[in-house]
């Protein structure tokens, strides 16, 4: 069971949990985002972090075999960046021109590109790490 001070005791610049991505797990992270992005101050990005964190968590849940992933949320100077770190050596696919938002899948990148300032990829010799920054 995910457990959540609110407030939380004290104001970390971020959080990180690992996980095995399952269908509810957007969700919980979603409602982690929302506690930090107010004791931050930031509750004007609930929005586009959710979602974006939303997407990066739904590639891994369709598209990293085992499912596991380290996400992690941190405040910066300027806003919030997400990091989500699988041991998948795949790479995601870069949006297609004209990606159909309304689509049931494939738009997930297209959809991050559009809420956040930037995203990008970092391959590691075991894995890679999709990030994307939102700023204030």
């Amino acid at each position: 069971m995910n457990v959540l001070d609110f407030p939380p005791r004290e104001s970390p610049r971020q959080f990180s949990h690992r996980l095995h991505v399952g269908e509810h797990s957007p969700y919980f992270m979603r409602r982690a985002a929302r506690v930090y992005l107010t004791v931050w101050q930031l509750p004007h990005l609930t929005e586009p972090v959710t979602l974006a964190l939303t997407e990066l968590l739904t590639n891994v849940h369709r598209h990293v075999p085992d499912r596991w992933c380290v996400s992690t949320v941190i405040r910066t100077l300027g806003g919030v960046r997400i990091e989500v770190y699988d041991r998948s050596p795949v790479l995601p696919a870069p949006p297609p021109q004209g990606a159909d938002l309304l689509a049931e899948s494939g738009r997930g990148l297209a959809m991050l590109a559009l809420v956040t300032d930037t995203w990008d990829v970092v391959v590691h010799d075991e894995g890679k790490t999709v990030w994307c920054e939102v700023s204030e």
